[in-house]
């Protein structure tokens, strides 16, 4: 008997827990391909926008370490357990292919996030639609969509669900490692026993590593989530020939039970925010606040006294002084704004290279206060607020009032926005021509004749 094959339309199984029967009847059945059309639309901006992101980071050392591990530790040629490496081209196993790209993109912090969780879930997501899918699951477009979808709204409710019930903060890699899971159910065709033990051991092995130990010394560990999709699609892997891990607790406990009510009724995938800038989500409002500030009175970093930032606890806690390192310049507050302050953007070429060397962008930091402000704490994780005063030397004191980091439902992107975004980071690394190709197949995989393979062809070979 092959226990990997589900029973078309299937919609719920008697023998599983209230909140599993949900959950299989959505990752199996056809919940996500009946998504609102606004959520099928956000899930293709999404995968835009991350692979966008593995783009820019694939020359990076974090990415080149990453898929040269996997090349020498997780290998593999079975046709239904390998796939390619995104932006490589190298065949290793289906979780050693989603691992690097995860890892890869996890290092580069300018990838989707959800507020409620606390972190990222397409870093992990779209790595593993490309692996599913380069390990033999043809889709269609809508369906390749749905499967996206499936990863996000199961990583989410995960994540939430986790954090509700212990009082350590986890990374990423913890709760996307069920969301992949899933994703994997949905592709690989399993049964909802089958889903129901991945899920399990999923959970058991994802990666519940201390968040605030990588904030407080930032190297490329980042989120964990390079780990949880190897936790993910290993799990997908075990399950289907046999190993037993059930239940998860996140999904099947009594406590869990509210966190999985809305499955199908509410989209996260609607709710993710996008970053405009390729660090930590904490800083952004900050960010934003002395960018607009400068727009509107137009005064140069030259005339800076000093610079006091008020935010929530976690955001004044990033990394303080001038970093020496990329993961440094990603995890720091300061930074970023005297960057901002400095260059009027902030890019790839600022958390790199010479922009670790930057005189100017040191001074603005030296002048840099960072307080704690429990307005702006009462109303985390839910929102990511900051106010910034800047001084003059003139005397004058600036003030830009209660602002929101931009990109998220508060303050949103269109799809415009997410386009720009993606056309400013991925040229210099793979030539216009290709990122052309690689936005418009992305986008048009919501036509009802799109095909994923199409999508695909473009996401391999060397940049």
């Amino acid at each position: 008997m092959d226990r990997t094959m589900m029973p078309p339309g299937y919609a719920g199984e008697s023998g599983l827990a209230p909140a599993m029967t949900r959950v299989a009847a959505f990752v199996l059945g056809d919940g996500p391909v009946s998504a609102p059309a606004a959520a099928r639309a956000r899930a293709a901006q999404l995968l835009l926008d991350t692979l966008g992101i593995c783009v820019a980071a694939a020359p990076m050392e974090a990415g080149t370490i990453a898929r040269d591990t996997a090349a020498l530790l997780y290998g593999g040629d079975s046709p239904r357990h390998s796939a390619r490496m995104l932006f490589d081209g190298r065949r290793v196993s289906l979780a050693g292919a989603a691992y690097a790209a995860a890892t890869q993109i996890d290092n580069l912090d300018g990838h989707d996030g959800y507020n409620p969780t606390k972190g990222h879930i397409g870093v992990a997501v779209v790595p593993a639609l490309a692996a599913l899918a380069d390990a033999g699951a043809e889709m269609s477009g809508p369906e390749a969509l749905a499967t996206l979808i499936v990863g996000y709204e199961v990583a989410g409710r995960a994540g939430i669900s986790l954090h509700a019930s212990v009082s350590d903060y986890h990374t990423s890699g913890a709760w996307n490692a069920l969301g992949v899971a899933a994703m994997a159910a949905r592709a690989r065709r399993h049964s909802p026993e089958v889903l129901r033990e991945s899920l399990g051991i999923a959970e058991y092995h994802g990666p519940r590593s201390q968040m605030m130990r990588e904030i407080s010394n930032p190297t490329m560990l980042h989120d964990g989530s390079g780990w949880g999709t190897l936790a993910g699609l290993s799990a997908a892997v075990l399950a289907e020939r046999g190993f037993t891990g059930a239940p998860a607790v996140t999904i099947e406990s009594p406590e869990a039970a509210p966190h999985w009510q809305d499955l199908g009724s509410f989209w996260q995938v609607e709710r993710q925010y996008v970053k405009p800038y390729p660090t930590c989500r904490w800083g952004h409002a900050a960010i934003d606040a002395v960018r607009e500030l400068q727009l509107a009175h137009g005064f140069s970093h030259e005339q800076v006294a000093e610079v006091r930032v008020k935010s929530f606890t976690y955001a004044v806690e990033l990394f303080r002084g001038m970093p020496d390192s990329t993961s440094k310049a990603q995890y720091s507050l300061a930074f970023a704004v005297g960057v901002m302050l400095v260059h009027g953007r902030l890019g790839l070429e600022h958390i790199s290279g010479s922009g670790l060397r930057d005189a100017a962008v040191a001074d603005i930091v030296d002048r840099t206060v960072l307080i704690e402000e429990p307005r702006h704490q009462a109303r985390y994780p839910e929102g990511r607020w900051s106010d910034v005063d800047i001084i003059l030397t003139d005397g004058r004191m600036l003030s830009s009032g209660d602002v929101h980091a931009r990109g998220g439902p508060e303050r949103p992107f269109t799809q415009g926005d997410i386009v720009a975004k993606f056309m400013e980071f991925t040229p210099p690394v793979i030539g216009r021509s290709r990122a052309d190709e690689i936005r418009d197949a992305a986008l048009g995989l919501t036509g009802a004749g799109s095909r994923f393979s199409d999508l695909a062809a473009l996401l391999y070979g060397t940049p």
